[in-house]
């Protein structure tokens, strides 16, 4: 045996007690009759003491000790003289009768330590030593309780968890496919699948009403924060379901979530705001909503005044924020900087400082009267204090930097807590989006998506006004989760494809299988994905999914620790007839 305990679980009731814990060395302190030894394993860390009395083979050993060595130590417990109240264990310590190196390490090249002297790459690279560290352990715990509490509440709902295929085909529309070749039929590939999406639905057409699967998932897209080529999502459908159905069950999915991990206990029903809203007061289809900020159009006040910018603009928005008359220039030339960004892509901003004696100081002052600028300051319900911050230009550009600048004021007063938790519905999305460079319709969300039933007569007349039986979950400005209504009349499910430019043949080819199962009795049905490392991430109060996958890939797509992806042998190309362009 190699422990009788863990090294987080001794207390004053072991005391006195012949204990064997196995695990890695922490830390060693040699004070020269004595030694402390911090021993590690992922439940905690007690200490050890080899004293003056010890037997010298057991110093010998206890000297020989470095930082990560693995041992096995067995000793009496006894309480500590100088108690540590950090720990757990700190009130009691483990006197050695016997010390055996299980296996001697390498001095690491970064401290196993909570806040580590190593860089992302370093760490990167050795993730199995990162993994570790306890923010990485408690992120691993976090991941698990999470998919732990997701499947007894689902199957408590009569889900059942069942899996579908990795090895599928290839559709080009989303994102780009990662391929696999196929070695039995030369010259054709399968695709990993981006989502379950055709299999869980044909799951409903087989009479499975309640599907779920915490699933792996694969994009060969341009990496960022939140995002990998290979993601875990929490993937569900169920038939005979309208969409307050689905909300309502994965709402209490949430709630279910929020109190059995962290405690929250959430009694009101969730914001719904449509996907207009959104973007007419946050600029953007995942509004944060724990601060408010909201934009005011005032294009109609700001235009005619022989201010260029504002006469020849499509779109003048303006944001409050509360209390701050008092930003220095400094403050406000650093925001401005921040808007002109190339990735924000504003021209400028401009200011109005509503001043405590009721009065206005604005950069537009030689154009506007305090009387305007008053009428500015109504519209935007500001009162003396409070700042002005407007943008303008085209309308989509310029609600996008709003957005930017409004979560950048809401970092700097302090109003995006991580601890503090504001879901909200987003619905009624539009069903399509027009690309201009190739001239035609895709699916905003994928070419199953039922319209409303309300909006089918605008397929013939004004495609890109139909709106999508659809509806994300937006948690502090993050996509969580999203799914729909699907089609399941095959009728309307050709429309789709004429809509989006799918020939008959092209059609048959890609997605033949799904309609013909259609054929056979198709079930109303819908469904919704969790991003489940986002929803660990946000469980977690961290803006990145990265520490709560084990093993993920860096921003260039790389696996550092195993240097993945790498060129295989000539031997395996000819196996699956594939000549690699150099």
């Amino acid at each position: 045996m190699y422990r009788t305990h863990t090294c987080g679980e001794l207390r004053n009731t072991n005391l006195s007690q012949q204990v064997t814990l196995s695990g890695w060395v922490q830390k060693v302190r040699n004070l020269g009759a004595m030694t402390f030894i911090d021993i590690r394993d992922r439940y905690g860390i007690t200490q050890l003491v080899v004293d003056e009395h010890s037997p010298a083979e057991l110093k010998e050993t206890a000297d020989k000790l470095g930082r990560e060595f693995v041992i096995q130590a067995t000793g009496k417990v006894v309480e500590r003289a100088s108690k540590n109240t950090k720990i757990p264990t700190g009130e009691v310590e483990v006197v050695l009768d016997s010390l055996k190196v299980l296996n001697a390490a390498q001095t690491p090249p970064f401290t196993i330590e909570d806040n580590s002297d190593g860089g992302d790459d370093l760490r990167m690279r050795y993730r199995f030593l990162d993994l570790r560290r306890n923010p990485l352990k408690n992120a691993m715990i976090l991941r698990h309780k999470i998919a732990q509490a997701t499947r007894n509440y689902l199957d408590e709902k009569n889900f059942l968890e069942i899996e579908t295929p990795y090895l599928i085909k290839s559709t080009p529309e989303g994102a780009r496919d990662f391929v696999v070749p196929s070695r039995m039929n030369p010259g054709q590939f399968y695709a990993l699948p981006q989502s379950p999406q055709t299999f869980k639905q044909l799951l409903m057409v087989s009479g499975y009403d309640r599907y779920f699967q915490i699933v792996r998932c694969f994009r060969d897209e341009d990496l960022r924060a939140d995002r990998q080529p290979e993601f875990t999502q929490i993937d569900c459908e169920m038939s005979f379901v309208d969409r307050d159905d689905v909300l309502e069950l994965f709402e209490g999915m949430a709630k279910y979530l929020f109190k059995n991990i962290l405690g929250i206990n959430m009694t009101e029903q969730f914001p719904r705001m449509t996907w207009a809203d959104a973007m007419e007061l946050y600029g953007s289809d995942k509004p944060d909503i724990r601060f408010g900020m909201t934009f005011n159009d005032i294009t109609s006040l700001a235009q005619g005044k022989g201010f260029g910018v504002f006469d020849s603009a499509e779109y003048i928005g303006a944001i409050c924020a509360e209390g701050c008359a008092t930003y220095t220039r400094k403050q406000i030339d650093e925001l401005t900087e921040f808007v002109k960004r190339p990735q924000i892509g504003a021209k400028g901003m401009v200011y109005v400082r509503c001043e405590a004696d009721g009065s206005f100081k604005s950069s537009v002052d030689k154009f506007y009267s305090q009387s305007d600028l008053s009428a500015w300051a109504a519209k935007c319900g500001a009162k003396p204090g409070d700042l002005l911050l407007l943008l303008s230009g085209t309308r989509k550009q310029t609600l996008s930097a709003l957005c930017e600048l409004r979560l950048e004021m809401g970092s700097r007063l302090g109003l995006r807590d991580h601890a503090k938790f504001a879901p909200l519905w987003v619905v009624d999305f539009p069903l399509l989006e027009w690309d201009d460079e190739t001239q035609r319709f895709y699916a905003m969300h994928h070419p199953f998506t039922s319209p409303k039933f309300e909006d089918l007569g605008l397929f013939d007349t004004d495609p890109g006004k139909v709106r999508a039986n659809a509806y994300d979950f937006v948690v502090n400005g993050v996509e969580v989760g999203g799914g729909s209504i699907r089609i399941f009349d095959s009728e309307l499910q050709h429309k789709m494809f004429e809509v989006l430019g799918f020939s008959d043949e092209l059609a048959e080819e890609q997605f033949g299988f799904l309609m013909n199962a259609f054929k056979y009795g198709a079930p109303p049905h819908g469904g919704i994905a969790f991003g489940f490392d986002r929803l660990c991430a946000l469980f977690g109060g961290a803006d990145s999914i990265r520490d709560y996958i084990a093993f993920p890939k860096n921003n260039s797509g790389r696996d550092m620790m195993i240097d993945s992806p790498s060129e295989i042998s000539d031997e395996q190309l000819k196996e699956l007839a594939i000549a690699v362009k150099k």
